[in-house]
């Protein structure tokens, strides 16, 4: 019954000035003009406040409101929260938005608002809040520089830490990553683990968590013993980590670091018992992101017949929720089978589908499958502007392995075709990617 009177008063309340507002307060409590004054605030003081004569001072407006009964937040703007409540609200609703992806361009600016207004107010946790909310926003719009500059001043607060607040360490590690500082991104996740304490009484899933990071830092910094020291300490304690996904982790993260190395078999053995585990959950999306893992794996490996059952797996549960992107990448990965198996026409079928629905962002793989399709078909010259494109691309995104295999295919092509000083040329290439894949290789996950 409270909350329909409130909510009733509230609706009364839209689009009425602070006189007409106070005028119906007081004939709500049957009270005079003469009657609701008080010390400092006359009779008459009162009566040119409800005809909009005068705008009442703080002071007149806390003494009216507590002889009303009503808040001085409520009497001054019509609203039944304080300005503290009412940021509450507003932080809630744009982190919600935040974590469901809806209308993130409004939950940023919200959190513009609020982080001004906090500020201002001097209200510490709407502030830090605002600011996390900030940065999680930049980092998901792909602004890395604008989501350090926010998560690396909400994280100097002490109510931020590693426990409280997992998710923004992680995200900022991976947007250092993402900015190619990964000496950064592991020097966070080593104090994340500091901070942790006793590997013995904490968190087991947070530890995981960022040890499995750490790892993915390591090995990007080309640091492999280390990055496969961390894993070996989680193994050695795997069967005390009950939560399913921690365990998830850590079998995608050896997985990840065999295949940046080399070991085909291991990351696919890895891999397996990842996806045991994802079956047993609803995470449909990681499932499918390990089933075109382990395609993209035995591709380079030119087993295309083991590859086809993931990359149907693949197809199947991105079409319950994965993006264009996704479908891209498996139609990238169906692209090199049909071209492994000399199947042209299915080839750059596929790959035209993986260009078009990848637009802007084109995979180096789809351009490596459509080069292959015109390689099937003696078409040189093609081949070798596509395999031009493909291996580009493939450089930038910083896949050095399948750019060495795409550049031996094109070094083949041109060989055949007479072309031999070209073709030396490409080799030449593919030993400079080489050395890049085994100095500092970034992973195929």
């Amino acid at each position: 019954m409270q909350v329909v009177q409130q909510d009733a008063a509230a609706d009364m309340s839209a689009g009425e000035s602070i006189g007409q507002r106070l005028r119906r307060l007081r004939l709500e409590k049957g009270l005079s003009q003469r009657e609701l004054a008080g010390p400092g605030v006359s009779y008459a003081y009162v009566s040119r406040i409800e005809g909009g004569q005068r705008r009442p001072s703080l002071r007149a407006i806390r003494v009216l409101a507590r002889k009303l009964g009503v808040s001085a937040q409520y009497l001054e703007t019509g609203s039944m929260t304080t300005s503290e409540e009412d940021r509450e609200i507003r932080l809630s609703d744009a982190e919600l938005r935040l974590r469901l992806d809806e209308s993130v361009a409004g939950a940023e600016a919200a959190f513009h608002e609020v982080l001004r207004e906090a500020s201002e107010a001097g209200d510490l946790d709407a502030a830090i809040r605002a600011e996390l909310g900030l940065g999680l926003a930049a980092a998901r719009g792909g602004r890395n520089e604008e989501a350090v500059e926010h998560l690396e001043r909400s994280i100097r607060s002490p109510r931020v830490t590693p426990t409280s607040h997992p998710d923004v360490y992680i995200t900022l590690g991976n947007t250092y990553l993402d900015l190619d500082r990964p000496e950064q991104a592991a020097e966070l996740y080593e104090r994340c683990l500091d901070e942790l304490g006793d590997p013995e009484q904490d968190d087991t899933s947070a530890r995981v968590r960022f040890a499995t990071h750490l790892s993915y830092a390591l090995s990007n910094l080309g640091r492999f013993v280390e990055a496969r020291e961390v894993l070996s300490d989680l193994t050695s304690r795997a069967r005390a980590i009950v939560d399913p996904y921690a365990r998830i982790r850590l079998y995608w993260s050896l997985a990840r670091l065999a295949a940046m190395e080399g070991h085909g078999r291991m990351a696919l053995r890895h891999l397996r018992r990842a996806i045991a585990l994802l079956e047993a959950t609803e995470d449909t999306l990681h499932l499918a992101r390990a089933h075109l893992l382990s395609s993209e794996i035995l591709v380079l490996d030119g087993k295309a017949d083991e590859a086809a059952p993931h990359l149907q797996a693949a197809e199947r549960l991105f079409d319950l929720g994965g993006d264009a992107r996704d479908r891209g990448a498996v139609r990238a990965q169906q692209a090199k089978r049909a071209a492994l198996l000399g199947d042209a026409e299915e080839a750059t079928r596929r790959a035209t589908e993986s260009l078009e629905l990848t637009g802007d962002a084109p995979l180096g793989s789809a351009y490596f499958a459509l080069a292959q399709a015109h390689a099937l078909r003696g078409e040189v010259d093609e081949a070798d502007r596509t395999f031009r494109t493909a291996v580009e691309l493939l450089g930038r995104g910083g896949d050095w392995r399948e750019a060495v295999q795409a550049c031996r295919a094109w070094s083949d092509v041109l060989r055949d075709a007479g072309r031999a000083g070209e073709a030396f040329e490409v080799l030449e290439q593919a030993a400079d990617l080489a050395e890049k894949a085994s100095a500092s290789p970034r992973a195929i996950l």
